[in-house]
């Protein structure tokens, strides 16, 4: 399958294509507060998009943690796109808009493998694509939900 990465400027397309994601995926994505949180927090940074043809596949959205970090700050995948090679392809350009923007590393923070299945799913992504562990913060988000923080170097 042969996907296309955009970036996306406009707030109302960020919110669109947020939406009709993240709703896709009640899995990762199930509490509504921070789902709407997310949503709305997006449409002020750099966000990429991958799309199928004309129909939405997934995004990802840069945020700044720091002058020499970006961060992951959401990424979502549809499900009946999931092991299709897109979440790659779109980290791949999410790390070269990074490092055009001058970062030097980039961090994704997600729940602790070992906890729920899906998560373990993520974090063996984010292996896979060369992120490794940095830190966990057990409460940082609370007790059920323990803060496993992966880091990688992008380069100058």
């Amino acid at each position: 399958m042969k996907f296309t990465v955009k970036e996306i400027k406009d707030k109302e397309v960020k919110e669109k294509i947020s939406k009709e994601v993240l709703y896709d995926l009640p899995e990762w994505f199930g509490m509504p507060e921070s789902t709407e949180e997310y949503i709305t927090d997006s449409q002020d940074k750099p966000f990429l998009a991958s799309f199928y043809q004309d129909e939405i596949v997934g995004f990802i959205v840069l945020n700044t943690t720091s002058p020499d970090c970006a961060d992951i700050f959401v990424m979502g995948i549809k499900k009946k796109f999931h092991r299709q090679g897109a979440a790659t392809q779109l980290n791949e350009e999410y790390e070269k808009l990074a490092k055009d923007l001058g970062y030097t590393y980039s961090q994704v923070k997600t729940v602790q493998s070992g906890h729920y299945k899906e998560y373990d799913i993520t974090n063996s992504f984010y292996t896979s694509v060369g992120y490794k562990e940095l830190e966990v913060f057990p409460t940082l988000w609370d007790e059920w939900n323990p803060c496993q923080i992966y880091i990688k170097y992008l380069g100058n």
